[in-house]
Parts: structure tokens; sequence; C-alpha cells
């Protein structure tokens, strides 16, 4: 097993094939975290731990007079509110006293074969390529009313160890969680620097990198989703990591909603960071004998520098996060209506469009927004998911036909989550929307937020979404959500439980998501939240991909796909050649450049057919062809980062290449045309040195392309692009 425990000094040592974390419990039964970092001799690493008599921190009763142990300046594996340790902790809970303080103590262990799993929550899973084995530690508060159950699952073969905590309550009284985080990791030494993705709507995962200071540095999102503001992922390196080398630590938080992350130094110059959900919309009552599983968060380890540790996330959420048919078939090449014609179109317009997109290779045509109920403007419809045949002047069904007919796939956007008042649905059940009493609610896009906590709402829009799935072929549907959550307020549940509300929203969004999954094992699954606003983990468990952006100005996506590349696949990125000028931007690109930006994605095009230029149309279909060729390279291969489009202003390049290093594919976008113009080259990565490899004929040793670099073609116009095939020379 990958979890070793060494009985006589009550060590716990979990091992990947690079990495290893170890715990210990010490003699008044604290849980103490000792050491994560580089595999090696599973050696007791307490013996880093300095203990002093240390002012103004306090001493738990049972150590008597021994001053200088401390939970203030320990390093521990779950900190609680109350207990003496007055840094950032991981678990708050409110007795039926009304008093917080809270000490834990160790109970028991049980190691397990395989992967433990949360009720209605994602998980990274077990395969067969990659076996896990699950550690539970059992904690008990020192009143002896409940306990912690703190999960750790071993993915070796991936380098990946996750975190999840489960509060049970074995006593007769209510409790209540006001706060209960998933992870919490104690660095004793060591300066380190924090790499966080900040955003806006059409802004999003923006990379960030600061030193960790002294106090508390934190991120997180209490919208109701994981936010265009801030990424649930984000790694601690050493101060001199880069790319290619030195310390970095992952966390990436497999949860769509509110969530909190900090790293903060303290007085003794260690390092805590904590994850999990935001306390701001959360206060869970736990009665007797109910127990609140907290999300699971992944960690990982590497000392080979930031894009090693992106390549973990990227293969284990790959192989062992995603699911269903599409965690491995090839997605077609897509054309979305959207930014084509918006919610102007009738039947005969969209299958005008499908026509001249079957005849330049396009495999799937997406009908997005405006195509149900009373919905030409966003001001209404909402709720009624029922096709507006006299708009579309057929059915859905015809519609579909036509569209197959032409050898083409059909899909379809709905944003279920959300209602409009001037709606159908809301006129009939307007308690179904998320509105505090007495008070007039606040809109987001001219509409309300659906109270997905209650099953019955759910069902009713399930129901909905298959009446419509069921009526046509439909093998692909966009899932969006178009505003910040508000309001947060059940009709449903009583006062001691509206602190629920926004978890239980988010369960009942992944109970929607899984039964449709269920019922449509082939259906094509695309995560949208107005673009990259709830691009996270938790979301790929049920969709493979996620629209990455609003903002498709193949310029701006550079910065957006880069950021989003450091912990999440490329197969994810939902990514799309639109028109020109950009309709975010105004921005003019040329139309290969606007296909090689799109490449580092899923790949599909926003454009109006009618616009598209005669001698486009082949351009167009070499792109589809291109693309097609180079799938695996691009969706398995390596990822690596050669530049930092904010940092790098002349040219920005990034780099696929194959597992077994036969063949690389290199992308470049020139940022500035400049005269009489300096030489630039790209240094390549993960190529074989003694391998001799061939380029338009040319051949180079890997050796001399990656330490040598090579050299960038010249840019003869604004923003041109190149996409150079690197093949092994056989």
């Amino acid at each position: 097993m990958a979890i070793l425990f060494n009985e006589t000094k009550s060590i716990f040592s979990l091992q990947t094939n690079h990495s290893m974390y170890q715990m210990k419990v010490d003699k008044y039964g604290v849980l103490l975290h000792t050491y994560y970092g580089a595999k090696g001799v599973p050696f007791d690493y307490s013996y880093l731990i300095t203990y002093a008599d240390h002012g103004f921190s306090g001493n738990p009763y049972e150590a008597g007079d021994e001053r200088t142990y401390s939970l203030d300046a320990l390093p521990q594996e779950y900190p609680v509110y109350g207990s003496g340790d007055y840094r950032s902790t991981a678990l708050k809970v409110r007795y039926p006293d009304g008093s917080h303080a809270c000490e834990l103590r160790y109970v028991r262990h049980e190691l397990q074969e395989g992967k433990y799993a949360l009720p209605g929550l994602p998980t990274v899973y077990a395969t067969e390529e990659a076996p896990a084995d699950t550690l539970v530690i059992t904690l008990e508060d020192t009143r002896k009313l409940f306990y912690v159950h703190l999960y750790y699952g071993i993915l070796e073969n991936l380098d990946l160890i996750t975190r999840s905590v489960c509060v049970e309550n074995h006593d007769a009284k209510v409790l209540y969680l006001e706060q209960a985080l998933s992870c919490c990791v104690d660095f004793q030494h060591g300066d380190f620097h924090l790499h966080t993705f900040y955003g806006r709507h059409m802004k999003e995962r923006t990379y960030q990198r600061v030193p960790v200071c002294h106090g508390v540095q934190s991120i997180g999102s209490n919208r109701g989703a994981s936010s265009h503001q801030q990424n649930p992922f984000f790694m601690l390196t050493s101060p001199q990591a880069t790319e290619d080398t030195g310390v970095c630590y992952g966390f990436s938080f497999l949860y769509s909603g509110d969530f909190l992350a900090l790293g903060s130094k303290d007085q003794f110059d260690q390092t805590r960071i904590l994850m999990g959900i935001h306390p701001d919309n959360f206060c869970y009552c736990l009665e007797p004998g109910d127990a609140f599983y907290a999300p699971e968060t992944a960690m990982a380890y590497t000392d080979q520098g930031m894009g090693a540790l992106s390549q973990i996330y990227h293969k284990a959420y790959r192989t062992n996060l995603c699911r269903g048919k599409y965690k491995t078939a090839r997605r077609p090449v897509l054309l979305n209506s959207w930014e084509s014609v918006y919610m102007d179109f009738d039947g005969k317009k969209l299958i005008k469009m499908a026509k001249d997109a079957a005849k330049m290779g396009i495999e799937l045509f997406v009908m997005d927004d405006g195509w149900f109920g009373k919905r030409d403007m966003d001001v209404s419809g909402l709720g009624d998911w029922h096709v507006n045949e006299n708009k579309l002047g057929c059915t859905l069904k015809e519609l579909s036909d036509e569209i197959h007919a032409l050898g083409m796939q059909f899909g379809i956007w709905f944003e279920p989550e959300c209602i409009n008042e001037d709606s159908d649905l809301y006129r009939k059940h307007p308690d179904w929307a998320l509105k505090v009493p007495d008070k007039a609610p606040v809109r987001g896009r001219y509409q309300l937020v659906l109270d997905f906590s209650r099953e019955d709402v759910r069902e009713h829009i399930l129901e909905q979404i298959c009446q419509v799935l069921d009526s046509a072929k439909i093998e692909y549907l966009k899932w969006d959500f178009n505003r910040s959550i508000s309001d947060i307020y059940s009709a449903l549940l009583p006062p001691k439980r509206q602190g629920e509300v926004a978890h239980r929203y988010i369960l009942g969004l992944y109970d929607m998501l899984e039964k449709l999954s269920a019922r449509y094992p082939d259906l094509l699954l695309e995560g949208c939240s107005g673009g990259g606003g709830r691009f996270d983990a938790g979301m790929l468990y049920y969709t493979p991909q996620i629209w990455c952006s609003d903002n498709t100005d193949a310029i701006d996506r550079l910065s957006i796909q880069y950021g989003t590349s450091f912990g999440y696949p490329i197969s994810a990125i939902g990514s799309h050649v639109s028109h020109c000028p950009n309709d975010q931007t105004g921005r003019i690109t040329p139309l290969e450049t606007r296909a090689t930006v799109a490449m580092a994605g899923t790949f599909g095009y926003e454009l109006d057919t009618n616009e598209i230029k005669e001698e486009e149309i082949p351009v167009i279909q070499k792109q589809i062809e291109e693309f097609k060729k180079y799938y695996d390279l691009i969706q398995n291969g390596h990822y690596y980062r050669l530049t930092n489009p904010e940092e790098y202003p002349i040219c920005h390049g990034w780099e696929f290449v194959s597992p077994d290093k036969s063949e690389a594919l290199l992308c470049i976008v020139t940022l500035q045309v400049q005269p009489n113009i300096v030489k630039r080259c790209m240094r390549l990565k993960g190529l074989c040195p003694d391998k001799i490899y061939l380029i338009n004929g040319e051949e180079y040793p890997g050796s001399a392309l990656m330490n040598g670099g090579y050299l960038v073609p010249y840019a003869t116009t604004e923003y041109e692009s190149f996409r150079i095939y690197i093949a092994e020379k056989k």
C-alpha cells in the first residue's frame, strides 16, 4: 500500500511515486502535520518541530505546566477554532450552549483499499492504471459530542493526494458547523510564493504571483459559484520556482460553489494553507446522528517546476476525474449560433448556416439561446423550456432531422438554474426562486435563480429538459448559468437551516447533472457560466469541457487560456474561432491566428456563415482537417507554456508533445510587428535530446531545439501566427 503506519511512533506516511505526506499523533492525542514534499525514507520528521515557551500562546489543559507545548505554534493536520490556536483554522463549531471552543484528539484510523467516494459530491476516482488507497483518521472533540473523520486518497501513479472531511454528530444535541474546510497544510520552514488566478467576466484566470507575507492572504467566492473573479486552484512554490525548476505545491478544490483558500505566515514564520467552503453563506445544522461531508481538495507536489505540476493535474483530471463517452472519444468540431445570430433566427436561417457549415467540414451544429418560450430578448422566457415552434417555423425534430441529413450532429443550449419573472413558470411558482421574504430580490441579467436545493424544483426542470431531448436527436447540451447568486433563502427550509441553502444548491446542481448523464450517456455536456464563471474541477466531473470565456478575442484568449492551463487540461478548455472585428473588443485578427488559439482547446466556430468569404472556405476546411489530424497530440499530449503573454510582448508560444516524444506541435502568435526586427527564438521543451526531429524537411537534434531553440519566423502582418509540426526522424 501507499500508506505506511509506524505503530510504535504513531506516524502515518502517505507516498506517491515522487512525493510523501506525513502526520503524527503526539503524546496528547493531537494529530500533527510533520512533512509534505519529496519522497524519501519514511523517517520521523517531527524532529523538525521546535518546542518553546512562547509568550501569549496558551497551553492545553492536559499539558499541565508544560508551557513549551502550544497549539498556537504547532503544525497541525486539522486545526480548530477555540483550541488556543489563534491562527486561521479549519473548523468552527457552535455548541448547544452557544460556545465555540473546541479541541480534537485522535481516536482511531482505518486503512482501505481503493479510493473513497463522497455522497453527492465529485471526487477523483481510481482506475486500473491509477489505483488508490484510502486512509481515514478519526478525531473526537474533547466534549465527546462529535467525530471528525479525515479522508485521504493516495493515487500513487498520479502523484496526487486528495483530502476530505466528514463531521459526524454522535450525541443527542444539535450542533452547528459555522466553518468546515476540507484541507489544511502547515509548513514549518521556508519562504513561499502564492500563485493565484483572478479576473472578471471576459477576463478570467489572470495569473498573479506574490510572496507569502505575514498576515493572511486569501482568495474566494461568495457568489454561489466558483466565479470569474477568483478560481479555486492555486499554487504554493519556492521563491525561485520557474516553469521548469523549483518546489511547487498545487491545491485544487473539486467544488462549484462558494470557496475560500488562504495562505498565512504566522509570528514564527510558519506558513499555513487552508481550503474549503467559504463560511460567509454557510452554517450547517447537525442533528443527532447527522453527518456533513466537505468537498474534496486534490493536492500535488513536484520539485520540477510549475510545468510539471500542471501536467500532474492535466493527466489526473483527463483520466481520473472526467467521465463518460467523451472522456476518450473525439469531440466533434462545432459551429455555435450565438455570436453568429444571437437570438435573431428562425429555422430557415439555422438550416442555411448548417448547410454552409457542413460544406466546410464542421461536424456539430449548436442552437444557442432563443429557441424556447417567449425568448427574443433576455428579459423573458427562462423557465419555460418548451420549443417555440412559431419562431422556428418547424418542430425541433424537423430541425434536427434536417441537420442530421447534412451529416452533422445537433446540439442545444439551456440555462436550467435561472428564471425570468416574465415566464409562465414564475407566474405559477414564484416561491421556486431564491428570494428573501418581504424583500425585493436582486436581479442579474433580468433573471432570478431557481432554488435547486429543492427536489421538486429540480425534478420539474429535469422533466422539461428530458422532454426536449426526447423529442429530437440531440447529441450536445450546453449548460449555462448567467448570474451570481444573492438573496439566498429557501421557502422550504426552517430558519435554523437557511445557512445550508448555498451548499444544498450545489448538491442539487450535481444531482441534476448526474441524473442527466445517467439518462443520456452519449450526450456531450459542456459547462458554462457566462463563460468561465464556473470553470472548476467539480464541474469537470460532470462536463468534460467548459466554455472558457465569453471573450472570444484571440489575443485576449492567450492570457485567459494561459492562466487556465495551470490547473486544468487543454481538453477541458472550450475555445472557438469567432468573427472579426471581434464582438467584445473590436480587434481584427487573422483567421489563421484565431484558429491557432482555438486549437489550444476543444475547437469550434462562432461565425455567421453568410459573412464568410469564398476564399476563406478552403482555409476553414484545412483548419478542421489539421485539428482532427493533431487531435490526440493536442488533447492528450504534454502541454508546455513557453512564454507568459502578459510579460513577453513580442510573441507568445506554447507546445504540445506526444507522451512518447515522437512528435510535437509548436504554436506561436505574434503580438507585435516591429521594423528592422530582432531575431527571436523559442526554446522547446519535452523532446528527447538524442533524437533527430524534422521541421519542414530540416533536421534538428532534440537537444538543439531545447537548448538553442527554434527561430521564430518573421511576422509580416499584425497578430500573425504559426503552427509548426515537429516529427521524429524515422
